[in-house]
């Protein structure tokens, strides 16, 4: 798998290490269920997934790619800062 990092270009994998799905938010407050939950409680969804990847043997940069878990074929990559810009703006 190769992924496309802003900064550096097409990249293997292996360059890169995975965090896990972009989607979760970290509860705001002291709710300990909700953050058992935020922790523990993930879904396992087939198909396109933004996901947290950072690009350490790179640029040292987090991103967010969208990965299709069913294939591993990539149809976007983002810096996270800009990713999480555009998240709120929306």
């Amino acid at each position: 798998m190769r992924i496309t990092c802003p900064h550096c270009g097409a990249r293997d994998a292996q360059e890169f290490s995975y965090l896990g799905d972009a989607r979760p938010r970290r509860p705001a407050g002291d709710d300990l269920t909700a953050m058992v939950d935020y922790v523990h409680a993930r879904e396992n969804p087939a198909g396109p997934l933004p996901e947290y990847w950072y690009h350490g043997a790179g640029c040292r940069a987090w991103l967010v790619v969208t990965r299709d878990t069913r294939n591993h074929a990539i149809s976007a990559v983002a810096l996270a800062a800009d990713a999480r810009r555009a998240g709120e703006a929306a």
